[in-house]
This record gives structure tokens, C-alpha cells and sequence, in this order.
């Protein structure tokens, strides 16, 4: 469980508890992930609980999480929530933490991956806004996280727009929908699984900060079918069920968990 500290991804994490033998708690903050294990350790009867300070950016780090992870075991479920919003930095780092850091995650522990074993990686409902339109070179550009000029390439596709970090945003959870779709025709001849999940406007602490600076949330909100904001255990009861057995023929889709904020606009439209 990455993100794991806070919000909606310590709602996910609580959520794993008892679901899985051992839960690694995987942040960037060490304190809150050893602060967040001590929390579901008190509840956790047949879980063990693991903090695991890492950034999802730091290959080196990586590494060592899927070393930890071989050693405890099969590898179950992974659900991935670490991600950071337009107002906490700049273009090039929302681009890298949000889908290079996705990217490099999977790669780190596909070799892990068996029969049974699911993931979820979390987007965003902003990824089904802006411009809707094909742009083959975005597209392609997209389409490999991985290559070592892949912020160039997406300044040069985009262009001087990509500098907005709402932009960048936007873009960077595009890429975890298309990465998704990949990742799923790479890990289902194993009997594996990815989705995504995309959240609507969510009651956490990051969803506040971006509240203050983006008033037009709110607006959202009250026009969305059911004209409220999301609760962090609303988003991870629909990541546990993706990724449980019950889920077993869904992968390679998106999940829009957005409260009807695009029913709404499309009602009114």
C-alpha cells in the first residue's frame, strides 16, 4: 500500500487489514507510516504491519520494497495511492511522482506477480477532463513513462501548456489510465491483474488544500448527482473490491468513483 499514511490511503490500508497476512505501509513521511502502522497494528489480528519509508520515484528504493515484499511472501494485492496534487509542485515533479513513479512501481514488482495477485493504481476524474481530442504525439509520448526524455518529450507534445500544473495533472493521470490498459496485457498471461481507480472530489486533507485554491470545486460538488463530497473509506471499499477475488475478471478498465460529478455536467449539458 503506498500513500499510505494519510487520507485515502490509510483508508485503503485499513480497509487490506485482515484481507492479507502481511501489509507493508509504503510513504514518503517515515513518522506517519510508523504513526499509521502502530494505528492498524491495535486492530490488526491476523495482519502483520509493516511502515516502509520510500519514495516511488527512487528506483534504488524500489528495489529494496520488492526485496521486502519476495521475502514475505506471494505477493497479493498492491494498491497504489501515492500521487501528489497541482498546488504541492511544479509540472516536471506532478509528471514524475503521479505517472513515472506509477510506471516505476509496476516494473519493480512485475516479477512478483502470479496468479491472484492485483493492483490498483490511482488516477484522477480530472484525467476525463480538458481536451478530448486525439493528439498522436501526447499519445505516443504516453505511452513510455519510462524513456529518459520523457518530460522533454512531453513539453515538446503539449507544449507551453504543460507548465500549468492543473495541465500536468491532468496529463499524468491520462498516462495512468493508458499505463493501466499496458500493464494489463503484460501481467494477465500470469493470471494477474491492474486497474485504476479514479476519485471525484474527496473529504482529505489534500482535497482541502486543493479546495482553497481551485473554488470551482465547489461548484462541482453541488452539481454532481449527489451533491456532496466523497468519504476516504467510500473510495477504499471500491479499491478492496477491486482488488478481491470478486473482482477476478476486471482488469486493463477505470473506475470512476466521483460521486456523479459527470453524470451531473452531462445532465445539464
Amino acid at each position: 500500500m503506498t500513500g499510505a499514511g494519510r487520507g485515502m490511503g490509510l483508508e485503503c490500508a485499513r480497509r487490506l487489514v485482515g484481507a492479507v497476512d502481511r501489509l507493508l505501509l509504503v510513504d514518503l513521511d517515515e513518522k506517519t507510516a510508523t504513526a499509521a502502522a502502530e494505528d492498524l497494528s491495535t486492530a490488526a489480528r491476523t495482519t502483520v504491519v509493516e511502515p516502509y519509508a520510500l519514495d516511488v520515484t527512487d528506483r534504488d528504493g524500489l528495489a529494496g520494497l520488492a526485496a521486502r515484499a519476495r521475502e514475505l511472501g506471494t505477493l497479493r494485492a498492491v494498491a497504489h495511492a501515492a500521487g501528489i496534487s497541482p498546488t504541492m509542485a511544479d509540472w516536471r515533479r506532478i509528471l514524475t511522482v503521479d505517472l513515472v513513479g506509477t510506471a516505476l512501481l509496476a516494473e519493480a514488482l512485475r516479477p512478483l506477480a502470479t496468479t491472484g495477485t492485483a493492483m490498483v493504481c490511482f488516477a484522477s476524474m480530472a484525467a476525463l477532463f480538458g481536451k478530448t481530442e486525439p493528439q498522436p504525439a501526447v499519445e505516443a509520448t504516453l505511452a513510455d513513462p519510462l524513456d529518459e526524455h520523457f518530460l522533454d518529450r512531453m513539453r515538446a507534445a503539449v507544449g507551453a501548456d504543460i507548465e500549468d500544473t492543473g495541465v500536468a495533472y491532468t496529463w499524468a493521470k491520462r498516462g495512468v489510465h493508458r499505463f493501466v490498459q499496458r500493464e494489463a496485457v503484460r501481467v494477465g498471461p500470469v493470471g494477474a491483474r491492474v486497474c485504476s481507480v479514479s476519485p471525484g472530489i474527496v473529504a482529505t486533507p489534500q482535497g482541502r488544500q486543493e479546495a482553497e485554491q481551485h473554488p470551482s470545486m465547489r461548484a462541482l460538488v453541488e452539481q454532481s448527482a449527489l451533491g456532496r463530497e466523497g468519504r476516504p473509506e467510500e473510495l477504499a471499499a471500491v479499491v478492496a473490491f477491486l482488488l478481491s477475488d470478486e473482482a477476478s475478471f476486471l482488469t486493463g478498465v477505470d473506475v470512476l468513483v466521483d460521486g456523479g460529478v459527470r453524470a451531473g455536467l452531462a445532465g445539464r449539458s
